[in-house]
């Protein structure tokens, strides 16, 4: 089936069409989930809850640009509203003390390695892995951050700096990175829409 194909059924609640768009991104948007998500149960949630807004809302995509990176930003809101719904953000971080990842191929040669520092950063607390992944991964800039969060764009800058600086610091320490006397830039903010 074709993707304008898939589309219109999908339009038009075709459950053969769901199927097959369902099938064709889940692997991936649910890979995208796990970064934000604290368990692959919770991620599992997150894509399912996700996927119920695409198609309560594929009829507003008006095919500006691909259908892929339209679903990926309905799943990244549900993956925020997901975290502000169960409180895990707020609960998790205090933002006053406390969007394909591009890494130096120099530094992580390996896909092994890169899975690793996938692990890291669901290792950071989830306020920080949420300003990192928005920012850095997904290209949202701070500004958007701060709209979706309900934080201030400064308050969002503050987090991804100290995001950054507490992720070089686990790949050092768990020697996935040399030790590096001069701190290097290794997150290059992406746009794969």
């Amino acid at each position: 089936m074709s993707e304008e194909m898939l589309l219109r059924g999908c339009q038009e609640n075709d459950a053969t069409a769901q199927h097959e768009l369902y099938s064709k991104y889940s692997p991936r948007m649910l890979s995208v989930c796990y970064r934000y998500a604290k368990t692959r149960e919770d991620a599992e949630d997150m894509l399912q809850e996700g996927f119920i807004r695409v198609f309560t809302q594929i009829k507003q995509f008006e095919s500006r640009g691909s259908i892929e990176g339209w679903i990926l930003r309905v799943i990244v809101h549900t993956c925020i509203n997901h975290l502000k719904k169960n409180k895990r953000f707020s609960e998790n971080l205090d933002l006053i003390f406390a969007g394909n990842l591009t890494l130096r191929e120099d530094n992580i040669p390996s896909a092994l390695q890169a899975k690793q520092v996938v692990e890291c950063i669901r290792s950071l607390p989830i306020g920080y892995r949420t300003v990192l992944n928005l920012y850095a991964i997904e290209g949202y800039s701070h500004k958007e951050i701060g709209e979706l969060l309900d934080i201030e764009e400064s308050t969002s800058r503050s987090q991804y700096t100290r995001a950054k600086n507490m992720l070089e610091e686990i790949l050092v320490k768990r020697k996935i990175l040399p030790h590096v006397k001069q701190k290097k830039n290794l997150l290059t903010p992406v746009n794969i829409n």
